[in-house]
């Protein structure tokens, strides 16, 4: 027989193996299979190697995935919670689900399917054009509601304050006894009144939440702008919408339009469209100016001879990036041309000269 400070010593030590894996989805002991799958799909997919390069994510990820292959299982918590690892290293012989093939299980719909699905949120999103041509990377926040850290969703200010529903005996339901005719009962089966078909009370609310189990919360994420993006283009953050004990979170859509600028560049899937005004002489005699792209990068106007108003010029490969390839389409450049408000006596007297040979010339063809 193990002496009794020897037996607290290994009891002390298999309590704490046994609170390892919890910790490693952040939750409590008395977590609840809901609890546990919510923990792993949030956590699995902030420290996935794909998304997160920080040193350790690979580790963590490995380990939230260990931690759900264990706690997800009734059988292998049971003994998890009795035997700690080493228990449940004898019981499996010291296999390891892969932890990528896990994660692609989780997400490839299967586990899914099996919850309610919250509503998801789409909100339209104004970028500059610019944005889209180059690609950027814009920090925004959402609020939101989340879990209450304090009580996991449960709105009880302690897992001691949850209690099985004496009515229903934890069950939810209730079964209610009617006389349709003298003799004759008919049971029917209704929600509990007492724990609104939860199954357990709460005899102290969570101080954090009130007992609303959710809190408000400012999220902030990034979006990613992609060269080219098409207008109205959906990003998709999955599962980040507003959260609740009651299902899974839906998605957050972010719609991506580019910010309407009166007088500036315009679009039109791949091609670009820009108005540039010149003067009359230019529009008569030709020029050579640059245009500044969206990018900062110069582009070469030239026209020789006459320009008429409204010409619309084609440059070739300065349009938008096409999306998903290295290609661009076409920029279009629409000539405007503005007359003086007033010309000299001298101006006039030169034009009027300039204008007589030209009548002349022409009536003589």
């Amino acid at each position: 027989m193990l002496p009794i400070s020897l037996l607290t010593i290994f009891l002390l030590a298999t309590l704490a193996a046994a609170a390892d894996l919890y910790k490693a989805l952040d939750l409590h002991k008395s977590a609840s299979e809901k609890d546990i799958r919510h923990a792993y799909k949030k956590l699995s997919k902030k420290y996935h190697p794909d998304k997160n390069k920080d040193p350790g994510a690979e580790d963590r990820f490995v380990e939230i995935a260990h931690a759900y292959e264990v706690l997800s299982d009734p059988t292998k918590r049971k003994i998890y919670d009795r035997h700690g690892e080493e228990g449940l290293k004898a019981h499996e012989g010291g296999q390891q689900a892969n932890p990528f093939d896990m994660f692609q299980n989780f997400f490839g719909g299967h586990q899914q399917q099996q919850t309610r699905r919250g509503p998801s949120s789409l909100t339209e999103f104004e970028v500059k054009l610019g944005d889209i041509y180059e690609g950027a990377h814009i920090d925004f926040m959402i609020n939101k509601k989340i879990l209450c850290d304090h009580c996991r969703g449960s709105g009880a200010a302690s897992d001691g304050d949850i209690h099985t529903c004496p009515t229903c005996s934890g069950s939810g339901v209730r079964l209610v006894k009617q006389q349709i005719f003298p003799g004759m009962f008919a049971q029917s089966q209704v929600t509990c009144s007492d724990c609104g078909g939860r199954g357990t009370t709460i005899k102290k609310k969570c101080p954090h939440c009130s007992g609303n189990k959710i809190v408000d919360h400012t999220a902030r994420y990034t979006l990613d702008i992609t060269p080219g993006m098409p207008e109205g283009h959906e990003v998709v953050f999955e599962g980040e919408a507003d959260e609740s004990p009651d299902y899974d979170a839906g998605d957050i859509i972010i719609r991506v339009k580019s910010r309407k600028e009166k007088g500036g560049w315009r679009r039109k899937e791949s091609s670009l469209y820009w108005k540039e005004t010149i003067g009359i002489d230019e529009a008569l005699l030709g020029f050579d100016r640059n245009l500044t792209h969206l990018d900062g990068h110069q582009v070469q106007l030239i026209r020789k001879g006459v320009t008429q108003p409204g010409f619309v010029q084609t440059i070739k490969g300065e349009g938008m990036p096409e999306y998903g390839s290295s290609g661009h389409g076409d920029l279009f450049v629409e000539y405007n041309v503005v007359l003086p408000m007033e010309i000299s006596p001298q101006t006039r007297r030169k034009l009027t000269e300039a204008f007589q040979v030209s009548g002349a010339t022409h009536d003589e063809l």
